[in-house]
């Protein structure tokens, strides 16, 4: 269930003038054996939706409990809204808005009952009718939450989420598991939050997601961040404009090599997965016609050719040597 709490009055947090909206600075958390996070620094600008981007495993999810106050860290400083949770607990719940990664919520109350209990927890929100249209539930309103599709409950959790008119909105994995149609419709309310003036704190593994909703992208990987930049600076920063992938089934091992191909024309990059080659290139119409060229020198026969801009997803492989959902 998404995580919020009643204060006694009106008393409404703000971050102070000129304050980012979230503030991380040397933040570790560890689990046993396992570090979970490990030593990472994050600054959110108000007004911004900031994507978490990376593997299962990655910190992600850690690291969003421990600013929204869920959970303690061993070390390092998280101020939110310009203040901290050790001295404004109970304020700050009051300006937060959180979805977790997977919400639970009573299966026997209908839509509007269960916005009706989540308005109740702030001393001040949205109307429970305009937050229910908002997310498109309104012809669900007195439907049992047991009978929603998987699309209809997340759109009801981030109602939830929203019903206290908050500043900052914590969005952990919200699309996870939903149909294209149903997460398109996510989005686009994810972009009606962002243009009325919320931050936004989004994780996700989802390349596209990232890449149309985050004005700032940070990719974490082991509990670190490893990039940081707008969409477009990180997949600038490859250095390449398109990808190529090929498969040459009748290639022994050792037949070719990412050295080889990293030297024909046009190829910046060449790394092989599980018997498909990767090229970061440059510019197509020299790269393919050189690849196609080398294949035939070397009496290979090419299986199957695949070519798209450059993503995201692309700038983790580039950096780790691994798929995004490797985990």
């Amino acid at each position: 269930m998404s995580i919020t709490a009643s204060v006694a009055g009106p008393f409404v947090v703000g971050a102070p003038e000129g304050a980012p909206a979230l503030r991380v600075v040397g933040l570790r958390k560890r689990f046993a054996d396992v570090v979970a996070v490990d030593g990472l620094d994050l600054t959110v600008r108000a007004g911004e939706c900031f994507g978490l981007l990376g593997p299962n495993g990655a910190g992600k999810t850690t690291t969003i409990e421990i600013c929204e106050g869920l959970t303690v860290p061993d070390e390092g400083i998280v101020e939110v809204l310009g203040r901290r949770w050790s001295d404004d607990e109970h304020a700050l719940r009051e300006r937060l808005g959180i979805q977790l990664q997977e919400t639970q919520l009573a299966d026997k109350l209908t839509v509007e009952e269960t916005v009706r209990l989540f308005r109740s927890f702030y001393s001040r929100g949205r109307d429970l009718n305009e937050v229910i249209d908002l997310v498109q539930l309104g012809e669900k309103r007195g439907a049992r939450v047991g009978k929603l599709s998987g699309g209809q409950k997340q759109r009801l959790a981030l109602a939830c989420a929203m019903v206290g008119d908050p500043e900052l909105i914590f969005l952990d994995e919200p699309t996870t598991g939903l149909d294209p149609q149903s997460r398109r419709q996510l989005w686009d309310l994810i972009v009606e939050l962002k243009e009325s003036g919320r931050s936004i704190v989004l994780t996700t593994h989802y390349m596209d997601e990232a890449e149309r909703l985050c004005d700032q992208v940070a990719i974490v990987d082991h509990g670190r961040v490893i990039a940081l930049g707008t969409p477009r600076q990180l997949i600038a920063g490859l250095g390449a404009e398109h990808v190529v992938e090929f498969t040459a089934p009748s290639a022994a091992a050792g037949a070719i090599t990412a050295q080889q191909l990293g030297a024909l024309d046009g190829v910046q990059a060449a790394r092989e997965h599980d018997g498909r080659w990767t090229l970061e290139v440059v510019e197509l119409a020299r790269a393919v016609p050189a690849l196609l060229a080398e294949l035939s020198r070397r009496g290979l026969a090419l299986g199957e050719l695949a070519t798209h801009s450059a993503t995201l997803e692309d700038v983790f492989v580039s950096l780790t040597g691994r798929q995004l959902r490797d985990g």
